[in-house]
């Protein structure tokens, strides 16, 4: 079979370019009407959910979000400063639920080297060389809350910074144990009732 002479062969018109490619947009137009890219499986706002526990449909914010413009990285909250001196008040409530918290972030971060009594006897202070001192001293009675905040943020001396490890609020929540536990050890006795005098083994 010999190949046919190149003015032999017929060239392609405009007609039948347009008929060769016109199945295109018919092809677009088909998977864009897809029923099932409009009408496909979500929760609208506020409806009901059997698939989670809480019944809802929209899920609450992830724990620690902050609202764009509400965060305020200079607070005292966040530095343990006020107007630049330490702050000298909690930038939270006092109450029960922190101190507890606090407790338990110093007997696990602090204790170590400070002792659960804040005396500096801790296991790492007991069997090793380091001197670590008292919590119960004058200077550190009387500091400012804040120097607390300020000491677990940045560090001192041979004390590295527990700011990757313990997040703002539980700072607050060691340096106000820590106050609790200066009035604990210093208090008074002649304020105490009888009933808390039994309860520390005195008469």
């Amino acid at each position: 079979m010999q190949p046919v002479a190149p003015s032999l062969r017929r060239k392609p018109t405009v007609m039948s370019l347009l008929a060769r490619f016109a199945w295109l947009p018919l092809c677009f137009v088909l998977v864009g009407c897809h029923i099932d890219m409009y009408d496909q499986p979500k929760y609208r706002p506020n409806r009901p959910s059997d698939f989670f526990e809480d019944g809802r449909s929209m899920r609450p914010p992830v724990e620690n979000t902050v609202a764009m413009g509400s965060f305020e990285a200079d607070s005292a909250l966040f530095t343990g400063r006020l107007n630049g001196e330490l702050a000298v008040d909690l930038p939270m409530e006092l109450t029960a639920d922190l101190l507890e918290r606090g407790q338990t972030r110093y007997e696990a971060f602090c204790a170590p080297c400070h002792g659960l009594a804040g005396d500096g006897n801790g296991v790492i202070a007991y069997r090793g060389p380091l001197q670590v001192p008292t919590l119960h001293n004058d200077r550190l009675r009387t500091v400012a809350i804040g120097y607390y905040f300020d000491v677990i943020t940045n560090g001192i001396n041979r004390m590295y910074s527990y700011a990757h490890r313990i997040p703002p609020e539980d700072r607050w929540a060691v340096a106000a144990y820590v106050r609790a536990l200066q009035l604990s050890q210093n208090v008074d006795a002649d304020t105490l009732t009888a009933e808390e005098r039994a309860l520390l083994g005195g008469p």
